[in-house]
């Protein structure tokens, strides 16, 4: 029987983290689709990073299917999609999801208070 611990260390393994640094860089070149996996109420608290998707993790099956009438047009599997949540745990599970429908280019950059504490770009919702 699985527990969080292990799906969490199999996500780790199958999606990169990288700092917050390269995910700033990402950010300001624009080459990449960043995606807040958070509840509505946690971006409303603290905001999010500019420009971000919201699409809480319970939802992001739906959102990546091209198939599902509540596809998100801007996600496609050849996109570079950053994933933030509050930790990194959260953005990690979403990302193996992501991959597991054939989104080949999913990075966690962590938590969204590193980044705004790293003075990455954000947004109130």
């Amino acid at each position: 029987m699985k527990n969080s611990k292990d799906y969490l260390e199999e996500a780790n393994a199958l999606v990169e983290r990288i700092s917050v640094q390269e995910g700033m860089d990402l950010h300001k070149s624009k080459e990449a689709i960043f995606v807040d996996v958070r509840d509505s109420a946690a971006i409303a608290e603290s905001g999010t990073i500019n420009g971000a998707l919201r699409i809480p993790r319970g939802f992001i099956e739906f959102a990546a299917d091209p198939e599902s009438p509540f596809h998100n047009a801007q996600l496609s599997t050849n996109a570079t999609i950053i994933l933030v949540c509050g930790a990194g745990g959260q953005a990690a599970l979403a990302g193996k999801t992501l991959k597991d429908m054939g989104y080949e280019n999913v990075k966690n950059v962590g938590g969204f208070p590193d980044w705004r504490d790293a003075g990455g770009e954000t947004e109130t919702a």
